[in-house]
């Protein structure tokens, strides 16, 4: 598809947001929301944008793992990073949990801590630490994604925006050389976006992998995570970032 510049700019600005309404783009680009809509419908059939409940958003990749693989790919690794992770937690914290393969393993690493306060989007997570009775496991509301057990959209967003919680413990999909976090999913990023300012540290676990990989859309800065689990040492790049940003890196042993 040739976009014309009044489509280039309508892409840019969803890129920047990542989901908005169709009114809040009419406003931005100065035309009606009909106009928005005939644009959305033609740059939605050419796999530019997708429509979402609440919004316009970029389109999931397809090129994510699927789920079942991603549960085994460098599972010993991710048993590690949990490990390193479990050791660092609190008896009695709460805890933000998001989706993802590497979070699944931490909650297998909490199964034995006392007196956590668990709010997670992830089913998984869920079912794994609601069996512990020391265990209080919050599930968020909102729409159940079939494939990987992941509960996202707007009214996940707003759920978790009614906590605040000591630790928020994220994954992702890609960790760029410039430190930018990226997801595949606009859905996902937003809940993982909301999951970073409810929370007063934030903790990232990520396999060595993620270095070398690329997704599409921006959650944040690896300067806004306070501490970054992985189980071998990042490029040298990355290394500098971490220094720069005071962000402490654990190596899994």
């Amino acid at each position: 598809m040739t976009l014309n510049p009044r489509q280039r700019q309508l892409l840019e600005v969803v890129r920047r947001e990542v989901t908005v309404s169709v009114e809040d783009l009419a406003q931005a680009l100065g035309v009606t929301p009909q106009t928005v809509r005939r644009d959305v419908k033609l740059m939605e059939e050419a796999q530019l944008l997708a429509r979402y409940h609440g919004g316009v958003g970029l389109p999931s990749s397809v090129e994510n793992i699927d789920y079942s693989h991603r549960q085994v790919l460098n599972s010993e690794a991710k048993r590690r990073i949990a490990s390193a992770v479990a050791d660092r937690v609190r008896p009695g914290c709460s805890l933000l949990i998001n989706i993802g393969t590497t979070t699944e393993e931490v909650a297998r690493a909490l199964v034995h801590h006392q007196g956590l306060h668990v709010v997670t989007n992830n089913l998984n997570v869920a079912a794994i630490l609601s069996g512990q009775s020391e265990c209080e496991v919050i599930v968020a509301g909102g729409v159940v994604r079939g494939r990987d057990r992941a509960i996202v959209g707007e009214a996940t967003v707003d759920f978790i925006r009614q906590f605040k919680v000591d630790i928020g413990i994220i994954g992702v999909s890609s960790i760029e050389p410039d430190g930018t976090l990226r997801d595949f999913d606009p859905r996902e990023v937003k809940v993982a976006q909301a999951i970073i300012e409810q929370s007063r540290e934030v903790w990232l676990v990520a396999d060595r992998t993620k270095f070398d990989r690329q997704a599409l859309v921006r959650i944040t800065q690896l300067s806004e995570i306070d501490k970054l689990f992985c189980d071998a040492p990042p490029p040298q790049a990355l290394m500098r970032l971490l220094l720069d940003a005071g962000v402490e890196l654990v190596v899994a042993p």
